[in-house]
């Protein structure tokens, strides 16, 4: 039995900016996951270190189209891309995935930042877009778990700048937030998968544990606010979403290749091309 969004979680999103959902995820998709992160060598090979003022660094790998591997399967499944389409209540396309691994002892922290703080520069006029981030490793406080502030997204987009060498958002703006607003540490154990806003501040710490932490962060814009302008992430591109099935199917390599659901320059792009872009 696979999980989906329900009008609670609907209801929960709209007034917090943010939802988990527990086990949305069995243990054998995130082993899945797994393997494929630690064997796939352009995820090995593409993985540029975001580093932060303090010298520590994270190794993230970023894609702009799913293919038809397991990581592909699980940005395209209808539990996340699906889940995706009833919290901004329409069409969404796939803007991007990314894969943050912070590794263990020296791993980065993230200043407070909204993702619509980056995503409004790249020409999306409205903030009709969302991230869900699935724990592929244990998210606790002691590794630096992600933490948001509780309705925060109804703030607005801040204005963004840098902050102890990252793009952050506001500082003044968000100490007060802070003040005013509950701070939330999103443990999560594997297979959890936390949706949230792009408005919605959130921030990291740094790992100093003997643990990695990796995230998979599959990210959506509305197929109504299409970008204005080209750039780095893709314009409007309908998404057929695969069933939840798909996930081990692919894992199986048993992935649908009649369904038409990547071009091949996708699915080159699923293995071939994980890097910053």
């Amino acid at each position: 039995m696979f999980g989906s969004i329900t009008a609670g979680d609907a209801a929960a999103f709209a007034r917090d900016g943010f939802v988990i959902k527990r086990g949305y995820f069995a243990a054998d998709e995130v082993g899945l996951i797994q393997a494929l992160i630690e064997s796939d060598p352009a995820i090995q090979r593409n993985v540029p270190r975001i580093a932060d003022s303090d010298g520590g660094a994270t190794a993230l790998a970023l894609w702009n189209h799913p293919g038809d591997d397991v990581l592909g399967a699980v940005a395209r499944s209808a539990r996340v891309a699906g889940g995706a389409a009833v919290l901004l209540d329409g069409e969404v396309y796939h803007y991007h995935s990314k894969l943050m691994m912070t590794m263990p002892g020296h791993g980065s922290r993230w200043e407070w930042h909204q993702d619509y703080g980056y995503w409004y520069q790249n020409g999306c006029l409205f903030p009709d877009m969302l991230s869900v981030a699935v724990a592929v490793d244990p998210q606790t406080r002691a590794n630096g778990c992600m933490q948001m502030l509780k309705g925060s997204h109804r703030m607005g987009r801040l204005d963004h700048g840098r902050v102890a060498g990252q793009t952050g958002a506001d500082v003044e703006r968000v100490e007060r937030a802070i003040e005013r607003l509950e701070l939330v540490h999103c443990e999560m154990q594997p297979g959890d998968a936390l949706f949230f806003h792009a408005n919605t501040l959130y921030a990291s710490a740094a790992n100093t544990t003997d643990q990695s932490r990796r995230l998979l962060i599959c990210c959506y814009n509305k197929a109504t606010n299409n970008p204005y302008k080209v750039h780095h992430h893709p314009q409007h591109t309908p998404l057929q979403q695969l069933p939840d099935t798909a996930v081990r199917e692919a894992g199986a390599g048993k992935a649908d290749k009649a369904a038409g659901t990547a071009s091949a320059e996708d699915a080159g792009d699923s293995r071939a091309a994980r890097k910053a872009s």
